[in-house]
């Protein structure tokens, strides 16, 4: 587990894993951009280029940051261009499950390994072939070993964890401490980590560790080490980062992250190199900002999680009697067959209340159902029981909104400096298609073409939503993300971008169903074409619906353009041109309302924010067809 002190070597085998796939890699350029702090520069296949910042004893990464690098390299920086740079990296490895990274570096003839330490103090040991050292970073005299040049490289020994599995019970049969403190210590493995063995293995941890099996801890070893190789899904929090969530209560990153870029996000960039320091002042004041960052961020990502489960929760009664048959229909399995069969059976099935299973837990005795909520449901525990569970996590979040919140109050306030120069917001999923957010702050997106409405509904709609569709042909699916009060404004988007507009009519009408009544198969013998789909069931209608849209322009929190229905936009700035249906071009109609939204801005407003208020950013609401300006 990293933290600000440090990390674990279960977590630099995730890093050295990612590393791996990096190569062949060539050396570029080395910089000390901190005291202590190195910034290695590799080139990669295709033109990459990736930056590795070395900060012994703390942490080692690829970092995406743009660092200050000095205009004279240090002594070392020196040594390390003069052996290292061109040369083709030929491994990257770790030795055994410890602190210590190898680079393998071949250049011409002749081969160096670079030791990067991240252990007591921490050091980078540049080594010949023979493991020679030619020169460390910091020269070091212990009983058991020397770190100078001339001396040769002591690697220690393999650590109990990467011996096999007879070292590993000859190592467990020698201590006499507790198992904890035996793998955490003893096996290298950090603290986290060793509480975590003890649970995946069921033993106390206060089991003395020559008691333990062997065994089944040395096969949880292995399934650590695996996950630390094959299994990264990184878990970032204020205090640390992780690979791969440890529990069912951590909060994994988005997919897409590796753990080099948790890691960059995780740790604030080297100090700036001297003669370009901040004062200490700025210098605090820039760890405050990423620390409130940080919880800023734990806080919307505990936020969502209690989302998750309410939503479980709601689909857990809104599909009770399906819910139950699956559980006494588990339960029931249980009495003859094994976790494996019924896993087998479960997953191979097309149809039926089994196909609802997505996923099976042996070890917990739980399973994953769809409905379509990803609901976890704990076999031999009632409907009522696995809810109290969700309420459980729900309020372990709200624990922990509450104790971030409190440490966000309690940071000391500072005058923030004064904006020069306007920034475009965030690009969000949702800016790609139709969207705005009612007046009481709930999403409203809506598809541009077909091939829009088909992703909005196969990606983005869930349980919770509500699927809105004007009643004429060639209408923009609209999802509503969530529940609101004001559906009038929701009817009218709707309305607005459907072919009403494009015929001229001055209202539609609008319905609104569930998502479970949307689908894409049609009864037999009827076709259904790209973007469009079957609604079967009940639906609620909106009767004449006014067609009309306003376009505008906010400063705060962000400055962009917005359009959407006018009660929904005058309701978040005062800047805004309304559109109804009548004789402009698209283009032309775009370029008339930009023209009267720079019309209330200032010369120097214009000038600052002309790379957001553009055109193609008031296009992008127009709606297909004529229209007519309102307000200019």
């Amino acid at each position: 587990m990293a933290t600000a002190r440090g990390m674990s070597g279960i977590d630099v085998r995730a890093l050295v894993t990612e590393w791996e796939r990096l190569l062949p890699l060539w050396v570029d350029k080395a910089y000390e951009v901190s005291p202590g702090a190195f910034l290695l520069r590799f080139k990669g296949k295709e033109h990459a280029r990736f930056q590795l910042v070395i900060e012994p004893p703390v942490r080692a990464h690829l970092t995406t940051h743009e660092l200050s690098v000095p205009k004279t390299p240090t002594a070392f920086a020196m040594l390390l261009r003069k052996y290292l740079s061109g040369g083709r990296v030929l491994a990257a490895r770790q030795h055994g499950v410890q602190r210590i990274v190898i680079f393998d570096v071949g250049k011409s003839d002749r081969l160096y390994h670079l030791v990067i330490e991240l252990f007591d103090r921490g050091n980078i040991v540049l080594c010949d072939r023979d493991w020679t050292i030619i020169q460390p970073l910091r020269r070091l005299h212990f009983r058991e070993r020397e770190i100078v040049a001339g001396a040769v490289y002591p690697l220690p020994p393999l650590d109990p964890a990467a011996s096999g599995p007879a070292e590993f019970a000859r190592f467990l049969a020698g201590e006499t401490r507790d198992i904890v403190r035996a793998l955490a210590v003893g096996a290298m493995l950090g603290g986290p980590y060793a509480e975590y063995l003890c649970r995946q293995a069921g033993i106390d941890k206060e089991t003395r560790a020559c008691d333990a099996p062997p065994d089944i801890l040395y096969r949880e070893v292995e399934n650590l080490l695996q996950r630390a190789s094959g299994g990264i899904a990184p878990v970032v929090t204020p205090e640390s980062c992780i690979p791969f969530p440890l529990d069912r209560g951590a909060v994994a990153e988005a997919a897409t992250q590796t753990f080099n870029q948790a890691l960059d996000a995780f740790f604030p960039p080297p100090a700036p190199p001297r003669g370009e320091e901040v004062s200490r002042r700025e210098e605090k004041a820039a760890r405050d900002d990423h620390i409130r960052s940080r919880q800023e961020e734990a806080v919307k990502k505990f936020e969502g999680k209690i989302a998750e489960c309410e939503r479980a929760v709601e689909a857990l009664y809104s599909n009770y009697t399906l819910v139950q048959g699956i559980l006494e229909a588990l339960r029931k399995a249980r009495e003859t067959y094994s976790w494996q069969e019924i896993e087998a059976f479960a997953l191979g099935a097309k149809s039926g209340p089994a196909s609802r299973i997505i996923a099976v837990y042996p070890e917990r005795g739980a399973v994953d159902i769809d409905l379509p909520e990803r609901v976890t449901l704990t076999v031999g525990e009632s409907i009522e029981a696995n809810a109290a569970a969700y309420y459980e996590e729900i309020k372990k979040y709200r624990r922990k909104i509450a104790g971030a919140r409190a440490a966000m109050e309690r940071a000391v306030p500072r005058k923030e400096p004064p904006v020069t120069r306007a920034v475009a917001g965030k690009k969000r999923w949702y800016h790609r298609f139709r969207w705005f957010v009612t007046s009481d702050g709930t999403l409203v997106v809506g598809g541009r073409d077909a091939s829009q409405n088909e992703e909005l509904v196969r990606k983005y709609m869930e349980g919770g939503d509500l699927f809105v569709h004007a009643d004429v042909h060639g209408a923009s699916v609209v999802v509503v993300k969530g529940k609101t009060e004001r559906m009038d404004e929701v009817a009218c988007f709707a309305a607005s971008y459907s072919g009403a507009w494009k015929s001229g009519h001055l209202a539609a009408d609008v319905y609104c169903v569930r998502p479970g009544q949307v689908s894409k198969t049609p009864e037999a013998g009827e076709y259904v074409t790209r973007g469009s789909f079957i609604v079967r069931g009940e639906r609620q209608y909106f009767r004449n619906v006014p067609l009309g849209i306003a376009i505008g322009f906010q400063k705060e929190p962000e400055a962009e353009v917005i359009g959407g229905p006018p009660a929904a936009i005058r309701a978040r700035t005062n800047l805004s041109v309304g559109l109804v249906p009548g004789r402009f071009e698209p283009n032309d109609a775009a370029k008339k309302v930009l023209r009267a939204l720079k019309e209330k801005l200032s010369s120097g407003e214009q000038k600052e924010y002309r790379k957001v208020l553009t055109t193609e950013a008031v296009a992008a609401f127009v709606p297909a067809g004529g229209s007519d300006i309102l307000e200019a």
